[in-house]
């Protein structure tokens, strides 16, 4: 059931990154068609601003889900077994550090702009730093799951039995 709702929201995400490129063509599309006409939507450029930070945060999303995302592992490959899966659960470490780091300003920055409208759009500023909560989570639990799945299965059945003691 995991497996499905996992499944579901990264095919939600897919979904809105794709709109958000739809949204994004046709806002700068009307922007330039009207300043060709000579009478230009003042409000195109500061909505394209918004969907490009929101598409950026989307594509982050998918990337990251997909593991698709840029990394160098050539020294990193060039480590023995043991001490290349000591770097990487440092890596993992350091990324569940980034996204809850991510979350908590991301929480903080909304908070701060809530109360601040757009210059031309009828919305709170807020709106700019509220795709930094899902980019924020999902990097955490990415990386948990990753962090999970780079530690030896000798130390996790360790900890279990213990814990059964």
């Amino acid at each position: 059931m995991l497996g499905r709702l996992v499944g579901a929201l990264d095919r939600a995400a897919a979904i809105v990154a794709c709109a958000l490129v739809v949204a994004l063509l046709v806002d700068v599309s009307l922007g330039a068609i009207t300043r060709s006409l000579g009478d230009p939507l003042i409000w195109t450029d500061e909505l394209a601003r918004f969907l490009m930070v929101w598409l950026a945060v989307a594509g982050w999303i998918v990337a990251s889900r997909k593991r698709l995302h840029v990394r160098i592992r050539f020294f990193q490959d060039l480590l023995p077994a043991r001490s290349h899966r000591s770097v990487e659960v440092a890596i993992q470490l350091a990324m569940a550090l980034f996204g809850a780091l991510i979350l908590v300003y991301g929480v903080g920055l909304v908070a701060k702009n809530r109360d601040l409208e757009a210059t031309t759009l009828p919305i709170a500023m807020a709106w700019m730093y509220v795709p930094l909560l899902p980019a924020g989570a999902v990097t955490l639990m990415q990386a948990i799951r990753e962090l999970v799945a780079a530690l030896p299965v000798r130390a996790l059945r360790r900890s279990g039995s213990e814990e059964a003691e």
